[in-house]
């Protein structure tokens, strides 16, 4: 499943990014690193962006950048 299909609260594991070129660097620099946990907090109102906890800081996800993140629940 992809980050962006998670729900509020929920606890998940990254896989793998399905980006390439600038989008999978910024992602990684992020701390989007496959096998490092995450949280999803909240989303915005309108649904994008969400934001997601990871290594213990907050980040603002939008929703076409969560749709490369590939996860798995915990």
């Amino acid at each position: 499943m992809t980050l962006r299909e998670c729900p509020e609260g929920s606890r998940a594991r990254i896989v793998s990014l399905e980006a390439s070129g600038a989008l999978k660097r910024r992602l990684l620099e992020m701390g989007f690193v496959p096998g490092r946990s995450l949280r999803v907090v909240r989303n915005a109102p309108l649904r994008d962006p969400m934001e997601v906890e990871v290594m213990g800081y907050h980040l603002a996800v939008r929703k076409d950048d969560a749709f490369h993140i590939l996860v798995v629940l915990e």
